[in-house]
């Protein structure tokens, strides 16, 4: 499945430990097909959770070519991590490496290595591990289909 990814930023006044109130611009992945509907769908997504007045800061495109979300209640971070598969050109023989992006929900940077690396077992192509880098991402919004929707053309699914 194709994802589009967006990262919407939120800005709330957020009541910290100490009992003060404090702006925040807070970042979120959110899958969407436009950045109309990023926006649409951060605001249905966020509303439930913040009290009080808040504004979409922001949404810009992100450029993630993978997701490996986690199940795990210590897994409350995500990992930007960037890999390049290295392939070779087949006119000149040089070797050319191509920039794929994954995001990695991890505990830890071990955690988000070792766990990329499960992610990546089935792949067949080489790969090298250019960075591991931990994001400011607050929580990522998969796409996820009503389930008594059914598609427009019968045969959508079969491609």
């Amino acid at each position: 499945m194709m994802h589009n990814w967006f990262t919407c930023k939120i800005r709330f006044e957020k009541t910290l430990e100490n009992g003060m109130n404090k702006k925040v611009t807070e970042p979120y992945l959110v899958d969407a097909l436009s950045f109309t509907e990023a926006e649409s769908r951060i605001i249905e997504e966020m509303t439930p959770f913040i009290s009080g007045e808040f504004e979409v800061a922001g949404v810009a495109k992100a450029n993630y070519n993978e997701l490996f979300p986690s199940e795990e209640g210590a897994a409350d971070r995500w990992f930007k991590c960037k890999l390049w598969f290295i392939t070779l050109d087949e006119k000149t023989g040089a070797e050319k490496r191509i920039v794929f992006n994954v995001l990695v929900q991890a505990s830890d940077l071990r955690d988000a290595i070792k766990k990329l690396d499960e992610g990546m077992k089935g792949t067949l192509a080489d790969y090298v591990i250019a960075s591991v880098s931990e994001t400011a991402i607050m929580d990522v919004y998969p796409y996820e289909a009503e389930p008594d929707v059914k598609p427009e053309f019968n045969d959508a699914d079969k491609r």
